[in-house]
């Protein structure tokens, strides 16, 4: 009878914690510093996705829109960081007690030993959800090596920062794409650069004990937002500033990464996705300030 009553008890304690997740609207301050202008990118209002301050080591690291029906990241935002591209390997992979339980704890946690607790894998992926694919690995949406700092790198190694990613286009084109914009940011953004990298779905799914779990990209996407950058760079680079995207099939052929303006890349979006026609990746098309004044 105790044991019945202490399930409700958690049973309402976690819609309780559910309910405050769906109500947030605003996000919270400490996040807003990851989005150029403090503004997430618009056009995804109407969707029940959850708004994440990935933290880490009691300091907010990114910020993550995350659909828990899917188990994945729409996508991730963060702030680039001057990085020798190294990465860091010796990091558990961790969950999110702010999607699930009723934890008071907003900081990402190491998985368990023991199995995963139902009301855990409800609303995230688990460990096991990705142990049998061997196609896909795990994809960082804010890659590692795109971060400098030792605890900024680990505050990547959580489950809601990584989705299915072809193991051939994780360690070929997006890789090399991932490399080219941190000697781009790390040779010519002299201020802070703002990256927001997303995916695309269509339906597929990898599927555990005959369960859909895992929601698997089509396409990968990425742009950055450097408004403060060396105007004396090779015209091939200045070009690229002070904002750039690019889009990648996630697929082991035809995935060549082609990189474009961030107009381009939202009417591609547009016309693959779900966002609605107001869908703008950064504020004001990432229009330095002192330009706005010349409106």
């Amino acid at each position: 009878m105790a044991d019945c009553r202490t399930d409700q008890t958690l049973i309402l304690l976690l819609i309780i914690v559910m309910a405050g997740a769906e109500v947030q609207e605003t996000l919270s301050p400490d996040c807003k510093k990851f989005l150029y202008m403090g503004t997430m990118p618009r056009g995804l209002e109407d969707q029940p996705f959850k708004k994440i301050c990935q933290f880490y080591e009691g300091n907010p690291r990114f910020f993550t829109l995350y659909d828990n029906f899917s188990h994945i990241p729409v996508y991730s935002a963060y702030t680039f960081k001057r990085s020798d591209g190294s990465k860091k390997v010796d990091v558990p992979w961790m969950y999110e007690p702010q999607l699930s339980t009723a934890s008071v704890s907003r900081e990402m946690q190491p998985f368990p030993s023991e199995n995963v607790h139902r009301s855990l894998e409800d609303d995230q992926a688990v460990l096991d959800d990705y142990s049998d694919s061997v196609i896909y690995e795990r994809g960082q949406l804010n890659p590692d090596e795109h971060q400098a700092n030792p605890d900024d790198k680990a505050s990547t190694y959580t489950l809601t920062n990584v989705v299915p990613q072809v193991r051939e286009f994780n360690i070929g084109p997006w890789r090399k794409h991932k490399d080219t914009i941190r000697r781009r940011l790390n040779n010519y953004c002299r201020g802070t650069a703002y990256v927001v990298t997303g995916v695309t779905t269509s339906g597929h799914t990898i599927r555990r004990q005959n369960v859909n779990r895992l929601g698997i990209p089509t396409y990968f996407w990425s742009a950055y937002c450097c408004v403060d950058f060396d105007h004396n760079a090779p015209y091939s680079e200045r070009s690229k500033f002070p904002a750039f995207a690019a889009h990648g099939l996630n697929d082991r052929e035809n995935d060549k990464v082609q990189e474009m303006t961030v107009q381009q890349l939202e009417d591609f979006l547009k016309g693959v996705t779900y966002v609605g026609s107001t869908f703008q990746i950064f504020y004001d098309n990432c229009m330095p300030p002192s330009a706005l004044h010349l409106h």
